[in-house]
C-alpha cells in the first residue's frame, strides 16, 4: 500500500505542480490535496491513514497556525509540517509551537523542497536555515550542523526517551504521550526533563529546534 499525503494549499497550481513534483520523486507516495482547512478535515475523516500532511499556513478559511492543533486531533498519527513563504523565525517557532514538526518555505527551489520532503520522510525535522543558525548562534561556542550530523546514540538517549522526543517532535501532548506509551504523565515528564538536559534545550519548542539542528532521524514514515 503506498503512504497517503495531504497537500494543503489554495493555489490549485501550486499543488497540482508540487504533487507532479512529489509522485515523480517518491514513486511510493499517493499525494491527496485539499485547497482549504475545511476540505482538509473532510479529506483526512475519508482517509485517516494519511501519515504527512503539508499544511499552508495562509489559507481562506482560517490561518494555519491556529489550525495545527485541530489537524492534530483530527489526524493523530499524521506527522504534520507548515508550508509557508513566511520564513520569519517568529512564524516558524509559533508554527513549531503549535505543534508542527517541521517548516518548509515556498520560496525553496525544487531541489531543495525535494531535499526537505525527503529528510522529514526519513525521520528529520526540517526547518529553514536561518532558524538552526540563529539557535546555533544562542549558543556561545555552537555553530549549526547540517542535516543528518547526529544520532540518538550519540546523544546517549536510551530508547523510551527517543519514543518521547519523538513523539514531542510530532506536536503531542504530555497526555497523548503517555497514552501513546502506556506511561504515567509525570514518567513522561521526567523523560522530558532527561531530554531538555541532553539537548541543552528548555522547552519543547526548542527541543524540536535542536532536533533539526543536530539532523536526528527519529520516525521514518
Amino acid at each position: 500500500m503506498r503512504m497517503k499525503l495531504l497537500l494543503v494549499d489554495d493555489h490549485a497550481l501550486l499543488r497540482d505542480g508540487l504533487a507532479l513534483l512529489m509522485a515523480q520523486e517518491f514513486g511510493g507516495l499517493q499525494v491527496l490535496q485539499a485547497g482549504t482547512l475545511a476540505e482538509a478535515h473532510a479529506a483526512l475523516q475519508a482517509a485517516p491513514d494519511v501519515r504527512l500532511v503539508l499544511l499552508d499556513l495562509g489559507l481562506p478559511d482560517g490561518n494555519g497556525i491556529d489550525a495545527l492543533p485541530r489537524l492534530r486531533e483530527a489526524a493523530p498519527s499524521a506527522v504534520l509540517v507548515a508550508l509557508s513563504a513566511d520564513e520569519r523565525r517568529e512564524t516558524v517557532i509559533a508554527a513549531i509551537a503549535a505543534g508542527a514538526a517541521g517548516y518548509i518555505p515556498k520560496t525553496s527551489q525544487s531541489g531543495a523542497m525535494l531535499a526537505a520532503l525527503r529528510h522529514v520522510l526519513s525521520g528529520g525535522v526540517y526547518l529553514p536555515a536561518a532558524v538552526l543558525e540563529q539557535r546555533a548562534s544562542e549558543r556561545p561556542g555552537a555553530a549549526a550542523s547540517g542535516i543528518g550530523q547526529r544520532s540518538t546514540e550519540d546523544l546517549g538517549l536510551s530508547p523510551r526517551q527517543v519514543d518521547v522526543l519523538k513523539l514531542l517532535v510530532e506536536g503531542k501532548s504530555n497526555k497523548l504521550i503517555a497514552r501513546d506509551l502506556a506511561m504515567s504523565e509525570s514518567t513522561v515528564k521526567t523523560h522530558l526533563e532527561a531530554l531538555f538536559r541532553r539537548l541543552s534545550v528548555n522547552s519543547r519548542t526548542q527541543a524540536v529546534v535542536a532536533a533539526a539542528r543536530l539532523g536526528l532521524r527519529l520516525n521514518p514514515l
